[in-house]
């Protein structure tokens, strides 16, 4: 598989990236930079180096899947593709698979990169599937972050025939929250890595959850991007249902074409979080990481 991410836009990228990482079943071929406009411009370099980071400082590997960065705009149109060296590996990749066995390519950010290497080589589409998390829901479409970041991509995979499983919003909202207190006793007594992800929780929990609820620490955050690699490991259940088509004002439209997508309706996240936490344990005692000091102490 490989993964497309927009780490360092929110905290569920850098957890997934190291679920994705810390388990051996996984062969991941490599990991694409995807642009955020919360990101410091050129963005899609400024996700990789967080990519950088994150996979050689706070997982301790010094081998590693090669790391691209991909494109730094959205696409302007649905003909033309954003040349980068992201979509060139995801193209030059793909000719190792087939229909019948198809690469996976994880998309937890804007699908620019995705979208081009379509839009590169059409005959991608026999090649790979894309299981991505992304849009609201059912009924809204695509008023959600990583579709909004660029529409028209999702116009190009939507329109293709490449097979497609979406892990929307609403699914992950209702599976994959984590309280404060629920989101500590997951993760901060398990090593350094487990360390430094409640780190990375706390930060963003103050930053934009609750910067003024001072007593109040009801309200979860979700780890939107998780929801991927659940699907991978058979932890969702999912309905085929007819393929859908995005408009330009980012609703669905219906139309019949006799073509399917895979919907993810829900998460077994005690199962996912379980197994996360063996192979992150596993994880640890194999490899050499630095103890997580974090910048900032956090009350609570």
């Amino acid at each position: 598989m490989i993964l497309s991410t927009d780490v360092g836009n929110e905290i569920d990228d850098q957890w997934a990236i190291a679920y994705l990482l810390v388990n051996p079943s996984f062969d991941v071929l490599g990991i694409v930079s995807a642009h955020a406009p919360s990101l410091p411009a050129p963005s899609a370099h400024a996700t990789y180096e967080i990519l950088k980071d994150e996979v050689e400082h706070h997982l301790g590997m010094a081998t590693h899947p090669p790391l691209f960065e991909g494109s730094s705009l959205p696409l302007a149109d649905i003909r033309t593709p954003r040349p980068n060296s992201g979509a060139d590996f995801i193209v030059q990749v793909s000719k190792r698979f087939s229909k019948d066995r198809r690469l996976a390519v994880l998309t937890i950010g804007a699908a620019t990169d995705v979208a081009s290497a379509i839009l590169q080589d059409p005959d991608i589409a026999d090649r790979i599937e894309v299981v991505a998390m992304g849009f609201k829901n059912l009924t809204d479409g695509g008023q959600e972050y990583n579709v909004e970041n660029d529409p028209k991509a999702w116009q190009v995979i939507l329109g293709s025939r490449v097979p497609v499983t979406i892990g929307s919003g609403d699914v992950c909202r209702r599976d994959l929250a984590l309280s404060f207190e629920a989101a500590r006793k997951l993760v901060s007594g398990h090593g350094p890595v487990g360390a430094w992800l409640w780190s990375e929780y706390q930060a963003w929990y103050f930053r934009f959850v609750k910067p003024l609820r001072v007593n109040d620490f009801s309200k979860p955050w979700v780890i939107w991007d998780t929801i991927v690699l659940a699907y991978e490991q058979g932890m969702t259940t999912q309905k085929i249902i007819p393929r859908l088509h995005l408009a330009d004002n980012l609703s669905f439209e219906h139309v019949k074409t006799g073509e399917t997508i895979n919907w993810i309706t829900a998460v077994d996240s005690a199962a996912m979080w379980s197994d996360f936490l063996a192979k992150l344990d596993k994880y640890q005692q194999t490899h050499t990481i630095p103890n997580w000091q974090p910048v900032e102490t956090y009350l609570y």
